[in-house]
């Protein structure tokens, strides 16, 4: 790479860390952790690529771009964040940011995306600058990796007429993908029109695509995949027709099924696939956003007090117990787990043995979709540290792995004992087969909250 590279980070470590590897791959950098002095090399005419942070002491680095752009329209910026939210990329696209890289980043992939800002022709355009005010309450909550690719297409595909393709799991949020996009999009002001494909009429669905009150209103087609034949052939003869091209609908589409299998088992148009998914977007399982799930907990407590339920809190260790839950209805499997707890505990501060209780208690139909029988513990270990290892790519994770598996492995497994024992301790070590000053330690290094309770007949 052949250029100069201004980087803005109020973190020092971040800013060594780019310099050096910045330089190796042949660039000159200048770094800082101030916005004032990034806006004056810009006015100077320093650098050919940008790379800032959101937050400095000194300015906000997404308020500082559409100044950036007017001042020099050709200068690439990528905005790196902490701040994970969908609300982040969405904002770095509008301000006309190059490209949006959430923390923590693959160096890999930034130098990569320096590399293509610096060849020719790459110049970035001046796009509207974000609304005043304040952020949006959006149903969309997490910053981990597997979330970040959402947000980042989200904020690509917002303001265009592209229709869109929401695949995932049952309980995944597809339903507030498809809102999300409606409500901070172009069309806002236009009728939101959800569709349940599965028993719409093709009378119905004529109806609601040829009337004029749904002009430039987002059709959002729920399950797309349980369409019948004869409704699909009237969808491709609609999207092909004059009068809905005169209201310009924009098709929002759903499915927890795979389209293109349904394709080739021939139970889903091709023709009609493609029109539908011009901008797939994959929503990943919970088990592979595990890290959100304390934003997700906390997100859905708050919820449950707005709506006149008792205001709870939820111990570190009971967040760490339940990222081991079989989470297979996914996000609203968690939700309606957590409304479970809101409801039954008894304290207002929920802790890990209440959740290890509440934990076994989940419905053997849930359990069922992921089953065990003749699976080895080790073998589910295994597959959870595999995930981990895969979370982090081609890095290694923090040092300490070794300590915090064993405390991951310990923590439910004390804590169900001691819940299978109500309480009793010395039926717990003997059960654990281990002596009591031992269980206590460990009840103390866990911190985990130990209540008696009396046998229900």
């Amino acid at each position: 790479m052949d250029g100069t590279v201004l980087v803005a980070d109020d973190d020092r470590t971040i800013r060594t860390v780019l310099t050096q590897a910045l330089t190796r791959a042949g660039c000159k950098v200048r770094a800082t952790g101030s916005a004032e002095t990034l806006w004056r090399w810009v006015e100077e005419g320093e650098g050919n690529v940008v790379v800032s942070d959101v937050m400095m002491p000194d300015g906000n680095g997404l308020e500082l771009l559409p100044a950036i752009h007017r001042r020099r329209p050709e200068l690439p910026v990528i905005v790196i964040s902490a701040q994970n939210t969908v609300m982040t990329a969405i904002r770095a696209s509008e301000v006309g940011a190059y490209d949006y890289l959430p923390k923590p980043f693959d160096l890999r992939d930034l130098l990569s995306k320096v590399s293509k800002a610096l060849a020719p022709g790459n110049q970035t355009t001046t796009k509207n600058e974000t609304q005043s005010g304040a952020e949006p309450e959006l149903p969309l909550v997490g910053g981990s990796q597997a979330m970040q690719e959402v947000y980042r297409i989200i904020a690509r595909v917002l303001n265009t007429d592209l229709n869109v393709l929401i695949s995932g799991e049952s309980g995944t949020g597809k339903d507030l993908v498809a809102q999300t996009l409606h409500r901070l999009g172009n069309r806002s002001a236009a009728p939101f029109v959800p569709v349940p494909s599965g028993t719409t009429s093709a009378a119905d669905l004529v109806a609601q695509m040829s009337d004029g009150q749904n002009r430039g209103a987002t059709l959002y087609l729920d399950e797309v995949g349980e369409m019948s034949t004869e409704n699909q052939r009237f969808l491709l003869s609609l999207l092909q027709s004059a009068d809905v091209n005169r209201n310009k609908i924009r098709i929002i589409s759903s499915t927890s099924q795979s389209l293109p299998d349904l394709v080739n088992e021939g139970l889903f148009r091709e023709d009609l696939y493609y029109r539908l998914a011009a901008m797939p977007i994959q929503l990943p399982a919970l088990r592979d956003r595990l890290d959100d799930i304390s934003a997700l907990t906390r997100h859905f407590l708050q919820i449950c007090a707005a709506e006149g339920f008792p205001q709870k809190t939820i111990q570190k260790k009971a967040l760490d117990l339940m990222r081991l839950g079989p989470w297979n209805g996914n996000v609203r499997g968690l939700e309606n787990f957590v409304r479970g707890l809101v409801v039954l505990a008894t304290t207002d501060d929920i802790n890990a043995e209440f959740v290890a209780t509440a934990l076994a208690n989940i419905p053997s139909s849930q359990a069922d979709a992921r089953p065990l029988t003749g699976e080895k513990l080790s073998s589910s270990v295994e597959a959870h540290i595999q995930r981990y290892f895969d979370h982090h790519g081609d890095s290694l994770p923090p040092p300490g792995l070794y300590n915090r598996i064993v405390r991951e492995v310990e923590l439910p497994l004390i804590a169900l004992s001691l819940s299978a024992t109500r309480g009793n301790q010395i039926k717990a070590a003997e059960l654990l087969g281990i002596n009591r000053n031992t269980l206590r330690k460990k009840i103390r290094d866990l911190d985990i909250q130990v209540t008696r309770t009396k046998k229900m007949m």
